[in-house]
């Protein structure tokens, strides 16, 4: 064996940058069509581009690289990714895609994971760069400009800059980073070398505009204060003007919360009111107090007629009140009545209420023994030509009637209690909860109440695959078993 094909030689290749693709492209082909192996090659960017020089092999006469046409846009993306190995790991999978062209289509292969983590990586520090470059307003007149100070986690300036082009093509920017800054003067994008914090202003005339902007459009009643550091990284906090609000803000979110649901939903608009009435004219409720001191179910049933805790009972039949024995062991709680029942003034009776009734019969659990009730009394829908779509309750009306819920509790002292989705979920647990999450789990109340977690039914009846269909019904067949023997216990 002649010592050339050896190939003991180590290719040295350098960059012009960290974010030079064309460089690394160009190298990469040269290399794979002189069979160069990954082993064999050290790549690493110049110190000083003007001086940089890679000893590359010469191109075969003839030589062709084909590889899937979908690799270069990957690997263009991963290129952006912060780990000093991704030059070498980029050539690896083109060196293996020469005789796997399907590679990138195995999902359990290392380097495909690899690589989608790494795309995945630089898309969201991408996301994170729209959403947190704060411009602060430096200059008057001729000499206005605005600079923002960033700290990306990859090399993605080059990748985002025109996107800032396009939304702020009026306005004259900058925006530095401690690699990389891109400059817009209104005509000419340029990227510049990187710059420090101290090199941006910290503030402007508009802080207190945008702090006030901020302090109006949070909504304590959606917090998620994990979610949200999730998504708004801490690491961001110094930068933004709104963040020395947030501890603040988050202090206070229950308090807040707390008093929006006090506030009863508005009116709907006044032509959604005039088809209402057209097609269902209004039926007052019957004229009942509502009875703080009922001693049994239906006397609390029959206060429940006239009902007007939420505007619900406006363009709703009637109240739609819990069904089953007084000393039923069990307490199943839905989110609120659909179009059958407000009409038939019973729960469960529609489609899901079948759903419901055929799967509580194949586990074994007996529908009269046990208390059927919703969270809401009322059904709540907007109109759709003289059809009636169901409508979400939202966290004031769940909170409105859990006064029925509390008393329909109070008499009938369950062991058990089985809310079938979220808002379920929330008008027993006072909190909402991710359901899929915590599907099947029993939690404790204070009071000692134990309340199993599931889907409605008529989730069930909202997908379209029949396969999935299935199974999602074997599953909610199983939690029903479960419930079977959480009774017997």
């Amino acid at each position: 064996m002649q010592p050339a094909e050896l190939n003991l030689a180590r290719y040295n290749v350098s960059l012009d940058s960290e974010t030079d693709f064309a460089g690394w492209r160009g190298a990469a082909r040269r290399l794979a069509l002189g069979e160069v192996r990954p082993e064999d090659i050290s790549w690493h960017v110049a110190s000083d581009p003007d001086q940089s020089r890679s000893d590359l092999p010469a191109i075969p006469a003839g030589a062709q690289l084909v590889v899937p046409r979908d690799f270069i846009e990957h690997a263009e993306t991963a290129f952006c990714h912060s780990d000093p190995t991704r030059f070498a790991f980029l050539y690896r999978l083109l060196w293996r895609l020469r005789t796997e062209p399907k590679l990138l289509a195995i999902a359990s292969d290392p380097d495909t994971r690899r690589l989608e983590a790494m795309e995945k990586a630089v898309r969201r520090d991408s996301h994170k760069m729209h959403a947190f470059v704060r411009f602060r307003k430096i200059g008057d007149g001729a000499d206005e400009r605005y600079v923002a100070w960033f700290e990306p986690d990859h090399f993605i300036v080059e990748r985002n800059a025109d996107f800032f082009v396009r939304r702020f093509t009026g306005m004259r920017w900058t925006i530095l980073t401690p690699y990389a800054s891109a400059d817009w003067d209104g005509e000419r994008l340029a990227i510049g070398p990187g710059a420090a914090k101290g090199d941006a202003p910290d503030q402007d005339d508009t802080e207190a505009l945008w702090r006030t902007y901020f302090e109006n459009i949070f909504n304590p009643a959606r917090l998620k204060v994990k979610a949200m550091q999730k998504e708004m990284p801490k690491k961001y906090w110094r930068n933004l003007p709104e963040a020395s609000l947030i501890p603040g803000l988050i202090a206070g979110a229950d308090k807040a919360a707390k008093d929006m649901i006090a506030k009863m939903p508005t009116k709907p608009a006044p032509h959604h009111a005039k088809v209402q009435a057209k097609h269902w004219p209004k039926r007052e409720p019957t004229q009942t107090s509502e009875d703080d001191n009922a001693g049994s179910i239906s006397e609390l049933r029959e206060a429940a007629k006239g009902c007007r805790r939420c505007p619900l009972w406006r363009d709703a039949t009637q109240a739609v009140f819990g069904e089953g024995p007084d000393n039923a062991r069990v307490i199943f709680v839905g989110e609120q009545p659909g179009d059958q029942e407000d009409l038939a003034g019973k729960p469960f009776v529609g489609p899901a209420g079948k759903v419901f009734d055929a799967i509580l019969d194949e586990a074994g659990v007996d529908r009269q023994k046990v208390y059927v009730t919703n969270a809401v009394k009322h059904f709540k829908f907007e109109p759709r030509g003289k059809r009636r779509i169901h409508s979400k309750p939202n966290a004031g009306e769940v909170q409105a009637c859990r006064w029925w819920i509390d008393r329909e509790f109070a008499l009938i002292k369950p062991e058990l209690a089985v809310a079938l989705g979220a808002t379920a979920a929330l008008s027993l647990l006072g909190k909402a909860i991710p359901v899929t999450k915590m599907r099947g789990q029993v939690i404790e109340r204070e009071d000692g109440l134990r309340v199993f977690i599931t889907i409605h039914p008529s989730f069930i009846l909202r997908i379209h695959e029949p396969a999935d269909k299935e199974a999602e019904r074997e599953r909610f067949l199983a939690d029903m078993r479960e419930v079977k023997r959480l009774m017997a216990a």
